[in-house]
Order: C-alpha cells, then sequence, then structure tokens
C-alpha cells in the first residue's frame, strides 16, 4: 500500500465551494478556543479534511457545525452508524497522540475521522477503518475518494478479532461504544502502542486512552462522551429499568445489583430528604469524574433519566409524597444509587454568580443516611480529585488473579480495575 497522501483534500473528485474553507477554518478556531483541539498539528488536520464531502447532501453551514451526523438508523429509528461531532473526535484524536508514519486502525467508519487521521499520520502513515455493516464502509469509501483518501484501506468485518492481516498497529482508535475489550484489540497494538476507546463501565462512557503494559491495557486519560452501540459479536444491550409506567428510567451494567422496579416505586411514595454539599461548579465546568467517583463507592449505582418532563416520582395524592417532580441534576444520565431501603440522586440549584450548587434528594426509610453520605462523596471528590487527573483505569485478561483496586468489574474478556489513588503503573 501506497503511503497515506498529505491529505490536503485538493486532488478530490469535485471543485470545493469557495465558502467551504472559511467554515473549516471557523470550525477549527472553535475548536480550539473550546480546548477540543489542543495541538498545532491537530489544528491543521481539521483545517485540511472537508468535512462537507463525508456529509454528502448537507448544507455545508450544517456539515460545518460541531454536531454528529447520523449516516444510518436501523428500522426503529435507533442511529447505528454516524459522522461524531468535531470535538469529540478531536479529543479522541488528542488522546491517541497519533504521529508521523504510525501504522493505525479504527473501528467504526465514518470516513471523516480516517482522513484526519490520515492527516496526523503523515507522511509514511498507514490507515486501515473498518466497518460491519457494509453499507457503511461503502459509503466512508466512497466519501474517502471523493475527499483525495484514496490511500486509506476500508474493510468490512466484525472487528472483534481485529485486523489482524495488517497488525501491529501503533494506535487503534475506536468509534463505537465497547462494553467489552476483545484480546485481538491488546494482542494487534504494538508493545507501545495504544488504544483509544469508548468505554461503557457501571452505565458510563468514557473515552480512555490505553497504553500497552504487557498483556494490561493502563489507561493514560480518560474523557466524558457518547457513541453509537457496537455490534456484531461485541453488541451489548443496555440494561434498564423503568419506572411508573415508563416516565423513569435507570440504567446499569447490572440490574440485578438494584432493587425491583416495584420496591423503588415504593421508596418514591415516602417523603423526600434534601441535603446540600456547599460543592459549586459552572454549569459548563467538566466534573465528569464525579458520576465515576460515585459509581466507584456505591454498589446500587445507577443513572436516573425522566423520560416525560414534569412526570411524578409515582402516582400519589395532589400534593402528597410522590406527586411533586423529581428534580435531577441533569436531564438524562443523572447519577443515582438505589437500595432496598433508600433511593437517592444528584440534585442542583442555582447561585447567584452563576454556578450551581450540587445536593442529594433521597426516599425511603433509609433517606437521611443515603442522602448524607451521598453528600460526603461529593465533599470528597470535591477536596481530592476534582482538580486531580482522574482514576486509573487498567483492563487485564479476565482469568488473570483479581488485582486489589477501589472498583473492579468483570466483562466477558476483561477486568476493569478502577483506582483513585497511586501512582501510574
Amino acid at each position: 500500500m501506497a503511503a497515506v497522501p498529505s491529505g490536503t483534500g485538493r486532488d478530490a473528485a469535485t471543485p470545493e465551494d469557495p465558502r467551504a474553507a472559511r467554515l473549516r477554518a471557523a470550525l477549527t478556531d472553535q475548536l480550539i478556543a473550546e480546548g477540543a483541539v489542543a495541538t498545532p498539528r491537530m489544528a491543521a488536520a481539521f483545517r485540511a479534511v472537508p468535512r462537507h464531502r463525508f456529509a454528502p447532501g448537507l448544507p455545508l453551514e450544517v456539515a460545518y457545525a460541531n454536531q454528529v451526523v447520523f449516516v444510518k438508523r436501523d428500522r426503529h429509528g435507533v442511529p447505528t452508524s454516524s459522522v461524531s461531532a468535531p470535538d469529540i473526535q478531536a479529543i479522541m484524536l488528542e488522546q491517541a497522540d497519533i504521529r508521523p508514519g504510525a501504522r493505525l486502525l479504527e473501528i467504526g467508519s465514518g470516513g471523516y475521522n480516517a482522513a484526519l487521521m490520515a492527516e496526523l499520520a503523515a507522511p509514511g502513515g498507514e490507515v486501515t477503518t473498518v466497518d460491519i455493516d457494509p453499507d457503511v464502509a461503502d459509503r466512508a469509501r466512497a466519501c474517502l475518494d471523493d475527499a483525495g483518501y484514496a490511500d486509506v484501506r476500508v474493510l468490512t468485518a466484525d472487528a472483534e478479532g481485529g485486523v489482524p492481516e495488517h497488525a501491529p498497529y501503533d494506535r487503534i482508535v475506536v468509534t463505537v461504544e465497547a462494553w467489552d475489550l476483545p484480546p485481538a484489540w491488546t494482542g494487534q497494538l504494538a508493545p507501545d502502542g495504544r488504544l483509544v476507546v469508548p468505554l461503557r463501565l457501571r452505565g458510563l462512557t468514557r473515552s480512555v486512552a490505553f497504553d500497552r503494559v504487557g498483556d494490561r491495557l493502563v489507561s493514560r486519560s480518560a474523557r466524558m462522551c457518547g457513541f453509537v452501540k457496537m455490534q456484531g459479536a461485541g453488541r451489548h444491550a443496555d440494561q434498564e429499568l423503568f419506572l411508573n409506567g415508563g416516565d423513569l428510567s435507570l440504567d446499569a451494567d447490572d440490574l440485578h445489583t438494584l432493587p425491583t422496579a416495584a420496591r423503588i416505586e415504593d421508596l418514591l411514595r415516602a417523603p423526600r430528604v434534601a441535603r446540600w454539599s456547599d460543592v459549586r461548579v459552572w454549569r459548563w465546568e467538566p466534573w465528569d469524574t464525579l458520576p465515576l467517583w460515585l459509581a466507584t463507592a456505591f454498589p446500587g449505582y445507577c443513572q436516573l433519566t425522566i423520560e416525560v418532563p414534569g412526570a411524578p416520582a409515582v402516582p400519589g395524592a395532589p400534593g402528597g409524597p410522590g406527586s411533586e417532580p423529581l428534580e435531577p441534576a441533569l436531564r438524562s444520565g443523572t447519577p443515582a444509587v438505589a437500595t432496598e431501603s433508600a433511593f437517592a440522586y444528584l440534585t442542583a440549584y442555582p447561585v447567584p454568580d452563576g454556578r450551581i450548587e450540587l445536593g442529594a434528594h433521597a426516599f425511603g426509610p433509609a433517606a437521611e443516611a443515603l442522602a448524607d453520605e451521598l453528600i460526603a462523596r461529593i465533599s470528597s471528590w470535591d477536596r481530592d480529585h476534582r482538580n486531580g487527573p482522574g482514576p486509573v483505569i487498567t483492563a487485564s485478561p479476565a482469568d488473570d488473579p483479581a488485582p486489589q483496586a477501589d472498583l473492579l468489574v468483570v466483562k466477558k474478556h476483561v477486568q476493569i480495575a478502577v483506582d483513585w489513588v497511586g501512582e501510574r503503573r
């Protein structure tokens, strides 16, 4: 295979609208201002790759907006493939730290991200992108050709087994949500290779940059993200508990850690207990380590979503317990904890300086104790971890001896250890 082209996209099949370059530059400037693009090489890649050629049929202003472009949906309307929002693509590629001459594998094809990877790996690099859906792969092939990236290799396959024929890879970048980490991904990394993957962990999705250390993977960074879900052999269905006829839902990796829906509804009929933490955050401030900190601390951790805005917790007498709407801190995916004797969730209220103060609402016989414990955990996060690097996340083979960790999550192929204290290993 020839080296990846310099990647200007100027040898594309059709002329470029002169507005595209201006919009591309404006998008890049926005990503720099927001901190998603942090290095000159990344900025150059975003200024070079014509994103509109990977979103044919869309107005230029939409193609260069900082938003996701859905490529394909299933028969229920659920997205199965997309061109991700530019900010998360920039964040993940910064995590990957791609160097010139690198051999790269992308799992999940849209075309645009592979073109950015080609820019970063030039000169002399090699990019392979793979997708399980032949329609998506064909579309990526056509868009890459049109944009001037004909030397990017596009394959159709289930990436559970990686792409061994072109391994080893200096970097593997996964652009679909993964619940597990199959052995092939680690095995096909170069000894000093890096895997960047949106990993699902206790109902939370984080883009984790893992470095290979022998047969283990050790994290260097983790950033909040959202992606369409893995298909094929690596597919893992969400586990959700629906309450109050579908008005509310709870998302957890393992519903066996939670009480039944009927029990939680009973808890929510009790009077509400409110506690406040004196911990204040800006709405735009990244406090994404807090949910993972709470998930580490509480076995009954889950995430609460109000499916119907304004819905009461459970049917109740007007003005009585359970009749008032819930007030979670987030519109969806609010951290929550469910036990047999109490249910609590993170709440917030605005303060005069424009920040929000974090608090807890709790229900049930042990509401006061659970609310107090949740507030204590929020306070310890604020004191010890809010401005820190976050936890070290280590993935090792599932059949290895269980490591000591603040949190251990065992999956099919790997066991994930989360450690909040200690040096990175």
